[in-house]
């Protein structure tokens, strides 16, 4: 008998879901086994690219949840709410849930998780980062024999499309933008990606799986490439670098925390320059990629895809999948002994350090006048602050800029932030130092 699913939103995803459903042919033959029953929609009579019988949709996704041939939930809808309600109606209904939400997931996973443990359904999330890129479940099961020391990643598509741009043409920021939104990579408000926000949802889902216990969204440095010169991108290839927006959620300490003690971890997502050889400079366009560093198995990454119809839906239905092997297995889909690994419940704290007590390496541009003795005085506040310089450049100031003068790039050797952020104080306050234009992390 046939395994009845609902699907909770027909868009890009959504359809994609519907499609593989409604072809099964040169699939897993479980694939085959899997029925669509019920489809929210929000327009009845919206126009759509695939045919569906007009009795399976529904404006109530309630109706869906509801439905009694349904018994798998996929929510594709996007967004918090009604998101985060339907997904608890299906828990309490019994019925597991495959989600694709990652702002949903960072911000109420642990209260998702909770409910879906004490009614004993799986709620699985493989397609909420990274699209089509398989690292929900190698966190959970394939790696779980390692202790974690690094999760970095590019896992936004529409930012990577931009920065790649920007790096191979010189573009500046605005042109290559307009471009994304035209060509549909970007939204027509493309906040939550340019700004950060959507990689710090995708690192507070890697984190809360990589570490063992949920993250505090609202606690992860954030900054995006909104206000990223073409200039730093430019500077940083010709000293060997690349510009991506790197997320990042690293192990503080020697990782042996006692029984009950929280496991303290820097998380953040910003603007990094990364050394042209670093597995992650790679990975242009729309792709995305994690690199996974843990004990015994070293670096591990995952790469591909990040977002769209196809690779999206892929790992839907991967999901999809799972429970329906377990239910076959086991011939029942609620009040059965959870799988550990597949349902990733927590076991243990995990505490966000303050970020002035980390160290990094560190880009810095300086607007300033060109004359004698300006980069020796720099150098001196920042030696007298204990920061270590890797390099020091002057760049003449661009053409048509007032007052002309130099630009001055510095990289750091790794450095406690405190003592960084001491020194360009100091340098802020030397009369030669007209402003300080950019500030980056580098690895």
């Amino acid at each position: 008998m046939a395994i009845g699913v609902g699907l909770l939103g027909l868009g890009t995803v959504g359809a994609g879901v519907a499609a593989i459903l409604m072809g099964p042919e040169g699939r897993h033959p479980l694939v085959a086994e899997l029925a669509l029953r019920r489809v929210a929609v929000r327009d009845l009579d919206r126009p759509r690219p695939l045919e569906l019988d007009p009795q399976l949709l529904t404006t109530s996704p309630e109706a869906v949840i509801d439905d009694p041939a349904v018994e798998i939930v996929v929510e594709v809808m996007g967004g918090l709410e009604p998101a985060r309600s339907l997904i608890l109606r299906a828990i309490a209904a019994g019925k597991p849930v495959v989600t694709a939400n990652k702002a949903v997931i960072a911000r109420y996973g642990e209260e998702i998780a909770a409910a879906a443990a004490e009614r004993g359904v799986y709620v699985l999330i493989e397609a909420a980062v990274g699209g089509g890129i398989p690292i929900i479940e190698p966190l959970k099961q394939s790696l779980g024999g390692n202790r974690i020391q690094r999760v970095s990643g590019i896992i936004n598509g529409t930012t990577n499309y931009i920065l790649s741009r920007m790096a191979d043409e010189g573009a500046a920021y605005g042109d290559v933008l307009a471009d994304a939104q035209r060509l549909g990579y970007a939204e027509a408000d493309p906040a939550a990606d340019v700004q950060g926000g959507d990689a710090a949802d995708k690192i507070a889902i890697l984190a809360g799986l990589a570490y063992g216990g949920p993250v505090a969204r609202a606690g992860i440095a954030t900054e995006g490439i909104d206000r990223l010169d073409a200039r730093d991108v430019a500077y940083a290839a010709q000293l060997g670098f690349v510009v991506k927006l790197v997320a990042t959620a690293e192990r503080v300490g020697d990782g042996l925390e006692g029984p009950g003690e929280a496991i303290p971890l820097d998380v953040r997502v910003h603007p990094t320059l990364l050394p042209k050889h670093h597995p992650l400079a790679g990975v242009h366009g729309v792709n995305n990629a994690i690199l996974v560093e843990g004990d015994p198995v070293g670096q591990v990454m995952f790469y591909g895809p990040g977002a769209g119809a196809g690779p999206t839906a892929s790992a839907v239905v991967a999901d999809i999948l799972n429970i329906a092997g377990i239910r076959r297995a086991t011939g029942s889909q609620a009040g059965a002994r959870l799988d550990p690994l597949l349902a990733a419940s927590s076991w243990r704290r995990c505490t966000l350090v303050d970020g002035s007590g980390t160290s990094h390496r560190n880009y810095v541009r300086l607007q300033t006048r060109d004359e004698a003795g300006v980069i020796g005085r720099i150098g001196t506040c920042f030696g007298d602050a204990g920061v270590s310089i890797q390099s020091i450049v002057q760049f003449e100031a661009r053409e048509g800029e007032a007052g002309g003068g130099a630009e001055i790039v510095v990289i750091t050797h790794e450095v406690r932030e405190s003592a960084f952020r001491s020194a360009l104080a100091a340098i802020e306050a030397l009369e030669e130092v007209r402003t300080v234009a950019a500030c980056l992390r580098t690895l």
